[in-house]
């Protein structure tokens, strides 16, 4: 029986209207919960890069791939899970702190790489790109000197390593 695991796929699209709706539809018709999602243009005002976060086996994730390209508004897709990328995720958040763990808190997020954004006590917000792990591990550290407020999150982006790239 085959395992499921994280996949993330990212998909270049025409910008047109319902064109997110159908490869959406794709998962959600097999069962498939999207994790994340994110669509934004590309250097071509014409094509969206879409990147979707799901859960799955490899060979359903591939049919899905497979039928997302049939798609009159796919230009491209890649599951990227087997191949080398780079991830990220950016964090928002925001937490109520006591003013005596302010130091503290510009500890964590310094070491973290992250950006405060306001050093308020009553909204201390901070910004952070990082990998899915670290982002989780950021949150949970940051709620141990608080009280979480708010949390946004983009949801996973990737890109491939070296040359290779994913182009119309």
């Amino acid at each position: 029986m085959s395992s499921h695991k994280r996949h993330i796929v990212s998909i270049l699209l025409q910008n047109e209207v319902g064109a997110l709706t159908r490869v959406a539809s794709l998962f959600s018709t097999r069962g498939y919960n999207i994790e994340s999602l994110n669509v934004a243009p590309t250097d071509d005002p014409t094509v969206s890069r879409l990147t979707l976060v799901t859960s799955g086996t490899d060979a359903v994730v591939q049919q899905i791939v497979n039928q997302s390209l049939k798609l009159i508004d796919v230009v491209n897709v890649d599951d990227m899970t087997g191949d080398q990328h780079v991830e990220r995720e950016l964090l928002l958040i925001k937490v109520r702190t006591p003013k005596t763990q302010l130091a503290n808190l510009h500890g964590i997020v310094q070491k973290a790489g992250g950006r405060v954004l306001s050093d308020a006590a009553e909204s201390f917000t901070v910004e952070l790109t990082d990998s899915e792990a670290q982002i989780n591990r950021f949150i949970a550290e940051v709620g141990s000197f608080g009280e979480v407020l708010e949390v946004v999150r983009s949801g996973a982006l990737a890109i491939l390593r070296g040359a290779t790239t994913l182009r119309s």
